[in-house]
């Protein structure tokens, strides 16, 4: 995938993850206050966030990293987003319980970007 792409996902990410955020502040106020679940879907909204940024950063990185690396870091943080805040979103709402492990699936997808990231960007150095 072309840096572009990366740019473009982050900033879509990033807008959804605003909007999701504010969602769950103002339109489902109630239900997550009920269900006890407000700091779940402000968990998931700030790494959702977060993430969108990490991919607009990879996607500013392209530069500096391999085709290879960059896409891996990606899918990585792209994956790990729909896991991870995904599935809190939906745990928020009273989905189903074997959503529970999903939910550190996506957290080790993220970490294996940032990991990913991290070397790819020592590598390169070390090539420049």
């Amino acid at each position: 995938m072309h840096a572009r792409t990366w740019l473009a996902l982050g900033a879509l990410l990033c807008a959804l993850g605003v909007a999701l955020g504010a969602f769950g502040a103002h339109g489902l106020k109630g239900v997550l206050q009920e269900g006890g679940h407000v700091a779940t879907w402000e968990t998931a909204s700030r790494y959702h966030l977060l993430h969108g940024l990490a991919l607009l950063a990879t996607g500013l990185a392209a530069r500096e990293l391999s085709h290879n690396v960059c896409r891996a870091v990606g899918v990585l943080f792209t994956l790990g987003t729909l896991l991870f805040s995904g599935s809190l979103y939906w745990l928020a709402l009273g989905g189903p319980a074997w959503l529970g492990p999903v939910t550190p699936l996506g957290g080790t997808c993220l970490i294996a970007g940032w990991i990913v990231f991290a070397v790819g960007a020592l590598r390169g150095a070390r090539q420049a």
